[in-house]
């Protein structure tokens, strides 16, 4: 199974600190840790833990069944995102791009056909277009 994309968001603030602790970034780069609060990473991280959850108990699942799970996941995320307590919106365009792989590559690892989902009109790349705001 692929990392989840908070797990990513780590490891790039901790590669960070490492490379202004060891003086191959600038101080000014040591804000980096802003960008993802704790609070952000942990809801993210549930959100994705019970999408997660709802993928493995879809069995033989109809087009509608796919849909209704990411629109479930998707909804937490826009929760998540407009969450006050994480300092404003974060999901931007590199998040939002690994939370979308995230979401088809899950679906995918668990043997939902999402290229097949085109029968229904939606592009591959759009899945989650309809309930997104982030």
């Amino acid at each position: 199974m692929t990392n989840r994309p908070p797990e990513n968001w780590r490891a790039y603030m901790a590669e960070t600190a490492r490379e202004v602790a060891a003086g191959t970034l600038p101080p000014e780069c040591a804000g980096v840790a802003d960008l993802y609060p704790e609070s952000l990473l942990r809801a993210t991280d549930a959100a994705l833990e019970a999408f997660e959850d709802a993928v493995r108990a879809l069995r033989e699942p109809s087009d509608e069944a796919v849909f209704g799970t990411v629109e479930g996941v998707v909804l937490a995320l826009n929760a998540v995102n407009r969450d006050k307590q994480h300092g404003g919106p974060h999901f931007c365009t590199e998040e939002r791009e690994q939370l979308c792989e995230y979401i088809d590559l899950t679906l995918s690892g668990h043997g939902v056909n999402v290229a097949a989902l085109a029968r229904r009109g939606i592009d591959r790349a759009a899945i989650t277009d309809r309930w997104r705001d982030w």
